[in-house]
């Protein structure tokens, strides 16, 4: 052993700049990216088509504007309008996402997050001024059996049900809107009243980020130097950006640990361990002061890998009514239910049309102010939830309270959810905009996982959850959902098959309910098998760059290992079959150095024994090498940088070695 020890050190620095040689393909994805943004941009105003580029603030100002000063507010048009509003929305999100930190200014930061709120803002604003003007003509939409007015309109972002009580008869008190399922019983006062009824379900949610700026998260500060807020004329209910999304821009602003690396340069971990991770890589910084550099963990990947000091300082979640965002993700977009004054209806006069001018959507008031103390009878609705999420267990509902910043779940009773027909239904004391919530760690810790070569830059990473088992497609620099399998069936059909960026994918499976993407507080609410930071995140980086020719997957004795090592199985694989069990070798790795163990997966206890014939090695590359074939590491010499980054990014999203 001592032998082996020495053997080791003495070539170890050849390795690690073996090592950095090949570390430089991640440098070059960076650049490539780089180049690839600043491509997009110059192509987008080359086009010259009229649509804004959303980064440009006059551009976006005047698009706004022009949108702001037009009066054709048909609901078609508003949606049709609206579509191209949550494109530039996503534009946004997505440029704060996946742009590293040292490529975006806090000026620009602000200015994108501005312009979100700004556009999220005018969008329902419009919504509203679109409900009205098809309020003032509910004659036309009127039903000739019952006499109310009811209207569904819908496209894939938005879904409008609106009912006018035109008749006025409590025997006309319920109805369902057949094409989407949605319906309501309105109490007996409502029923005799000049009321419309409105359920407004955004796929998307601009709703729930104001409960991250209550939670203390810094507001945003605009040129004149005050808060921005959402400007709410309307007197309905004006959405906020989406959490999950907004919580990810702020995630580049944590604190970053700097090590010294071999040139003397300095680079940034971000990581999610305690206190305790800290002082021990902190006390082998001169150990690594002439080993491989780490490279800058990409902005995408950052919020799984933030210092649980930070999360620690957020205080607890106190109420048992309030929903805690940290544990809990809205599924299925917002239900803005909203009860409206019915306004002045137009005239007909010979060719004039006429019509008595209000300022906006007025709300109508329910329980009446009048009546606050007194009791007065709930309102029943049942909605027909969507088809493309995944609730894995009866999810929990929760009203937005404006006042509070908060989702909160009393004022809803008697709550009753059919899973084989999908819909939910309950009963509300007043009209609020409700969501429905899932336990955001239902698929954490994973029971399995496996990454496999399947082609030329391709590879296939399978999670295996306590409720599905989903597949992921990497190809250079895209990844695609092949599957998710619940029971033995095929779901989320309507997301799968589709190629996008691995941040991309992570909002994908996030919206659709399938959340297998641990988060900065997951720690908290789920049991997870602590490892060094050094060790995870140099052990995701050194696979990556391997992973086009050798397969990894769990193994059972990386509880075992303890805090300091990673153990997972490792096979050479060229082909696109199956990794056969006998084929599977163990690997030990704590970022310093590699060994192939003799324990194999069923052996009865865990021993870290060198197996017989192999060495000590500083890197997981140069271990393979002792074993693999010359294909294999010419595969892995000439493997593109973008699948590396790709197969990275994934790995260090998963958390597959703590989180299984």
């Amino acid at each position: 052993m001592e032998a082996l020890e020495a053997k080791n050190k003495e070539r170890k620095e050849f390795e690690l700049a073996e090592l950095h040689s090949l570390e430089q393909k991640f440098l070059s994805a960076q650049q490539w990216k780089m180049d690839y943004r600043a491509h997009e941009k110059w192509e987008h105003y080359l086009r010259c088509d009229g649509r804004p580029d959303p980064t440009v603030l006059q551009e976006i100002n005047t698009f706004m504007s022009l949108w702001r000063e037009d009066q054709n507010e048909d609901i078609q048009l508003v949606m049709e309008k609206g579509g191209q509003v949550l494109n530039l929305i996503e534009k946004l999100h997505l440029l704060l996402l996946d742009t590293p930190p040292n490529e975006i200014t806090e000026k620009e930061t602000v200015q994108y997050q501005e312009s979100i709120l700004e556009l999220q803002n005018l969008l329902h604003q419009k919504y509203n001024r679109a409900t009205e003007k098809l309020l003032k003509t509910a004659h036309v939409h009127e039903d000739s059996d019952p006499g109310n007015m009811q209207a569904v309109i819908k496209d894939k972002n938005v879904t409008f049900c609106i009912w006018a009580n035109l008749k006025k008869k409590v025997r006309l008190k319920n109805h369902t809107f057949s094409d989407v399922q949605h319906g309501f019983d309105l109490p007996k006062p409502l029923a005799v009243s000049s009321v419309a009824v409105r359920i407004l379900h955004t796929h998307y949610d601009h709703v729930s980020p104001l409960w991250l700026q209550h939670q203390g998260v810094p507001k945003l500060e605009v040129s004149d130097g005050k808060e921005l807020t959402l400007d709410s004329k309307d007197n309905i209910e004006v959405p906020e950006e989406d959490e999950e999304k907004s919580r990810e821009p702020n995630m580049s602003a944590e604190e970053e640990m700097e090590e010294v690396c071999s040139d003397g340069r300095k680079s940034n971990i971000l990581f999610e361990e305690n206190s305790n991770s800290i002082a021990d890589i902190n006390e082998t910084e001169e150990e690594t002061e002439k080993k491989s550099e780490i490279l800058d963990i990409p902005s995408q990947a950052q919020d799984p890998l933030v210092k649980e000091e930070r999360s620690e300082k957020r205080e607890a979640i106190t109420g048992e009514s309030i929903v805690d965002l940290q544990q809990f993700v809205p599924v299925g977009g917002v239900y803005h239910i909203d009860a409206l004054q019915l306004p002045p209806q137009v005239k007909e006069i010979k060719d004039w049309s006429m019509v008595e001018l209000q300022d906006g959507l007025e709300s109508y008031s329910y329980p009446p102010e009048a009546a606050e103390d007194a009791t007065c009878p709930p309102l029943q609705i049942t909605l027909r939830l969507p088809d493309n999420v995944m609730y894995f267990e009866d999810p929990v509902i929760a009203r937005w309270d404006a006042a509070g910043q908060q989702w909160r779940t009393d004022g809803i009773s008697n709550i009753t959810y059919a899973r084989q027909e999908k819909s939910i239904t309950f009963e509300m004391g007043a009209f609020y905009t409700v969501a429905l919530f899932q336990n955001a760690h239902l698929n954490v810790p994973y029971q399995a996982w496996e990454l496999q070569p399947t082609g030329t830059d391709e590879a296939l990473l399978t999670v295996s959850t306590s409720f599905a088992v989903i597949q992921i497609q990497i190809k250079d620099h895209q990844c695609m959902l092949s599957s998710v399998m619940v029971e033995e069936k095929d779901v989320l059909s309507s997301i799968t098959g589709k190629w996008t960026s691995p941040v991309g994918l992570r909002a994908l499976l996030k919206k659709a309910g399938v959340n297998i993407f641990p988060g900065e507080y997951s720690h908290k609410y789920v049991s997870m098998n602590k490892k060094a930071a050094l060790a995870e995140v140099r052990a995701y980086q050194q696979m990556a760059l391997v992973a086009s020719a050798f397969a990894f997957a769990w193994s059972k004795w990386n509880t075992e290992a303890g805090h300091e090592q990673v153990v997972f199985k490792v096979s050479e694989h060229l082909t696109a079959d199956s990794v056969k069990d006998k084929d599977w070798c163990l690997c030990m790795f704590n970022g310093q150095k590699a060994q192939k163990l003799k324990i194999s997966e069923t052996s009865e206890a865990f021993s870290d024994e060198l197996e017989e014939g192999a060495e000590f090695h500083s890197t997981l590359y140069h271990m393979l090498k002792d074993f693999a074939s010359k294909d294999a590491i010419a595969k892995v010499e000439a493997a593109n940088f973008l699948f590396i980054d790709s197969v990275y990014q994934l790995l260090l999203a998963t958390r597959v070695l703590t989180y299984s």
